[in-house]
């Protein structure tokens, strides 16, 4: 047998496969003039260097995205080395204001200490001046009371021992004294 017989033995009938044309042309065929049509069409209608600019575009939006992006991390970063800065600074200022602090406090206290001191002398003194003062007045007192008591004692005499006749020459005397003096 032939091979031809052999297939239709098998199988019990002949395969042929005519595929259908159109002018001479099988549909893969036609699926591939259609493709070279779009595409010529596109080319035609400069479809790349639209679908080039259109993504120029987008190229060009990311990158000026990116632009912004990269900027506002690098002031943000700036901001955040600020931050650090003025926190670094706000904790020296507050140490050095304690240190400050506390050294106004010692210096006010030994300005206590030293005018509480000035005070007690100022006051002790006062205290000893107001002594002496009443001492003084106690001793003029005393002296004065004793020159009176003196003086009337020694008027108190003089009227017992002295008469008229013991201050004629007294008197006598003082004035002849009186004539000199011009």
């Amino acid at each position: 047998m032939s091979e031809g017989n052999t297939l239709t033995a098998a199988t019990g009938t002949a395969e042929l496969h005519h595929e259908p044309s159109a002018l001479g042309l099988t549909a893969p065929a036609w699926v591939a003039l259609a493709m070279l049509v779009v595409v010529g069409i596109m080319v035609l209608a400069k479809v790349p260097a639209m679908i080039s600019r259109i993504l120029d575009g987008k190229i060009a939006t990311i990158r000026q995205q990116l632009d912004e992006a990269a900027a506002l991390r690098a002031e943000a970063e700036a901001l955040l080395a600020d931050a650090k800065k003025r926190d670094a600074s706000s904790a020296s200022d507050a140490k050095a204001i304690v240190e400050h602090a506390e050294a106004e406090a010692k210096a006010l206290l030994a300005k206590a200490k030293t005018d509480a001191a000035d005070l007690v002398a100022r006051r002790g003194q006062m205290a000893e001046d107001k002594i002496a003062a009443a001492e003084r007045a106690a001793v003029a007192e005393v002296r004065a009371k004793a020159a009176d008591a003196a003086t009337k004692a020694a008027a108190a005499i003089i009227a017992d021992t002295h008469g008229a006749t013991a201050d004629k020459p007294l008197v006598d005397k003082a004035i002849a004294g009186l004539g000199r003096l011009n």
